[in-house]
Parts: C-alpha cells; sequence; structure tokens
C-alpha cells in the first residue's frame, strides 16, 4: 500500500458503518501502527493546558487595560467639568471669548492673536 491508501483507508475508518476490525487488520497487514509512548497524552496534555494560560493571560491584561483606561478617562471628565466651572466663575458664561481667556476684545483680533500676527 502506498501512501494515498492508506490516507483512504484512514479516513473512510472514520465513517460510522466502517468496520474498525477490518480497516485495523488491513493496517497491521502493512506493518502500520499507531502505538503511542507512555508520554504522549502528558505531552498533549501539558500542550493544551499552556495554551489556556496564555488566553487567561491575555484576559487578564485586557481587563487590566480596560480599569487602567477607565480611571483616567473619569479622571479626565473630572479635569473637564472643574475647568468649565472655574471658566464660569471668573467669565460668568460660556461663551467663546471665556473659552480662549479673551474679555474685551474683537472678534477679528481673535484671529491676530491666535496666529501672532499683529
Amino acid at each position: 500500500m502506498n501512501k494515498i491508501e492508506i490516507k483512504k483507508l484512514i479516513i473512510n475508518s472514520l465513517n460510522a458503518d466502517a468496520d474498525a476490525v477490518e480497516v485495523s487488520g488491513k493496517l497491521d497487514e502493512e506493518g502500520i501502527s499507531y502505538n503511542f509512548s507512555e508520554t504522549f497524552s502528558d505531552k498533549v496534555l501539558n500542550k493544551l493546558f499552556s495554551a489556556g494560560l496564555i488566553v487567561n493571560r491575555e484576559f487578564e491584561f485586557v481587563k487590566y487595560m480596560n480599569f487602567a483606561f477607565y480611571r483616567i478617562a473619569i479622571t479626565g471628565v473630572a479635569a473637564i467639568i472643574v475647568l468649565l466651572i472655574s471658566i464660569f466663575l471668573r467669565e460668568g458664561s460660556f461663551s467663546f471669548n471665556s473659552f480662549l481667556g479673551l474679555s474685551d476684545n474683537y472678534d477679528e483680533s481673535i484671529v491676530c492673536l491666535l496666529t501672532g500676527n499683529l
């Protein structure tokens, strides 16, 4: 038997109506055996559990990143609220001029002040 015939035989043995005794007999006649070493099951289990640890570590990393992001985001929102309250108390309104820190200037002069062209 060549490799293609052996492959077809193994694939056909997966069918529900295939005779397992006949298939294993044919493979034994060809001198093919699938005996695994004693450490095979341990190696497979080690690979499976190590993959689980990697997924668990990635999940923990994402969880801690979300926690850090929310702490930074909440702090940023609090700082923005404090800034808006201070602008309102200082200027008495939330106008464009109060955000820029300008009081009695014309709107055309804002462009001059921002660009530095006097």
